[in-house]
C-alpha cells in the first residue's frame, strides 16, 4: 500500500503531543495529521519561532512518524460563524477570543489562520485541513423564511473573510481543505458547489473528505469523490452508524450526547458503519488521490487504545491500490 495512513490528534489533544506521537509509532501508523491545539501545534509560535518548528521535528523523527497534514478546524470555525457565543470560548485559544467581541473574534480567528498557513509551510506540509464557520447555516431549517437575499449575503461573507486568508495559503505554497459538513458554509453537495463559485473556484480552496458526515444526510460520499475529483485534497477515514426507522430516532440527533442509543446516527468503529468502504476507495483510486489517509477516531462507545489500532487494522486491510500502468496496457490488450 502506497498511500500513508495517519492519525488524526484532534480527539487526542488532552494528551501532550509526544505521548500520542509514541501512542501512533507503536500502533504502527505511518505519521500524523497534527491538529492546533492541546499542546499539538501552536500556529503563532509555528509561525515565527524556528526553534520550535525544530522541536515538533525532533518528536516526530524520535517516533519514525511524518507529516502531511495540520488541521486548525476549531479556530477557522470562528472566522465567518455567526452568532460567536460561549461554545466559541470553549474551543478557542485564548488569544482568539479576546475580550469576546464577536468581530474581534473573527478578525482575529482570520490572522490565525493565515499563521496556520505560515506554520504549514514552514513544518513542510502542504495541506490545512479545517472548518470555515458559516454567518447563515443558522438558518437551514428556513423558518421563519429566510430570503435568498439573506443567503447569497452568506456566501459574500465567506469570500469576503475568507479571499485575504487563501491568498496568504498561495503566498506560502499551501492548500485549504475545508471540511464538508454540517455548519459549515459547505455541509451538502450543493452548497459546497456554491462555496467554490463564490471564491471564483480558486485553486487554494479544496476540501477535506471525511464520509461519515454524508451517509446521516442521505449522500453518496463515493459520488462525491467523483464530482469533486480535482478538489479532494484530503481524506478522513471516519465512519457512521445510522439508527433510524425506529419512529424515534431521529437524523438531526435530538441534542443527545454522542453515543446515546436514542440518537439518530452516531459515529462508530471503521468497519462497523454504513460507509460504503470499497465503492469509496475504488473512487479515490479513480481520481487518482495518492495523499493520505487519515483516521479519525470519534466513536464516543468504545475506548479510544482500542478503536485507533483497530481502526488502522480495517484501513490497512480494505485499502487497496489502483492497477498499474503496466497491468492496465496487459489487461487492454487482451
Amino acid at each position: 500500500m502506497t498511500r500513508p495512513i495517519t492519525l488524526f490528534t484532534g480527539q487526542w489533544a488532552d494528551l501532550p503531543f509526544e505521548e500520542v506521537c509514541e501512542l501512533a509509532a507503536g500502533w504502527g501508523y505511518d505519521g500524523l495529521e497534527i491538529a492546533c491545539w492541546g499542546d499539538h501545534l501552536d500556529v503563532a509560535l509555528g509561525a515565527s519561532d524556528d526553534s520550535y518548528i525544530t522541536a515538533k521535528r525532533e518528536i516526530l523523527e524520535k517516533y519514525g512518524l511524518k507529516v502531511f497534514a495540520i488541521s486548525n478546524h476549531l479556530t477557522g470555525q470562528a472566522v465567518c460563524d455567526d452568532p460567536i457565543d460561549q461554545r466559541h470560548q470553549d474551543i478557542l485559544p485564548a488569544a482568539v477570543w479576546g475580550d469576546g467581541s464577536p468581530e474581534g473574534v473573527r478578525q482575529r480567528a482570520a490572522q490565525a489562520m493565515k499563521d496556520t498557513a505560515r506554520t504549514a509551510a514552514r513544518l513542510g506540509v502542504d495541506t490545512v485541513v479545517g472548518f470555515t464557520g458559516s454567518s447563515i447555516w443558522k438558518y437551514v431549517a428556513m423558518f421563519p423564511p429566510v430570503s435568498q437575499q439573506a443567503v447569497d449575503a452568506g456566501y459574500q461573507d465567506f469570500a469576503d473573510r475568507w479571499n485575504p486568508i487563501l491568498d496568504v495559503f498561495d503566498e506560502v505554497g499551501v492548500r485549504f481543505a475545508h471540511e464538508v459538513h454540517p455548519s459549515e458554509i459547505a455541509y451538502d453537495y450543493w452548497t459546497t458547489r456554491r462555496a467554490l463559485e463564490a471564491i471564483g473556484n480558486r485553486p487554494a480552496f479544496g476540501l477535506n473528505w471525511d464520509p461519515s458526515h454524508f451517509i446521516w444526510q442521505d449522500l453518496d460520499p463515493a459520488d462525491f469523490i467523483l464530482e469533486f475529483a480535482d478538489r479532494i485534497y484530503h481524506v478522513d477515514c471516519k465512519d457512521v452508524k445510522l439508527a433510524v426507522g425506529n419512529g424515534r430516532n431521529g437524523r438531526l440527533g435530538s441534542h443527545l450526547a454522542w453515543a446515546d442509543l436514542r440518537r439518530g446516527w452516531d459515529f462508530v468503529s471503521t468497519g462497523h458503519g454504513d460507509v460504503p468502504w470499497e465503492r469509496c476507495f475504488r473512487a479515490l483510486n479513480a481520481i487518482g488521490y495518492d495523499g493520505p489517509i487519515s483516521v479519525e477516531w470519534e466513536d464516543a462507545g468504545m475506548d479510544r487504545l482500542v478503536g485507533a489500532p483497530s481502526a488502522l487494522e480495517f484501513v490497512r486491510k480494505h485499502l487497496f491500490d489502483a492497477p498499474t500502468a503496466a497491468f492496465d496496457a496487459a489487461f487492454s490488450s487482451k
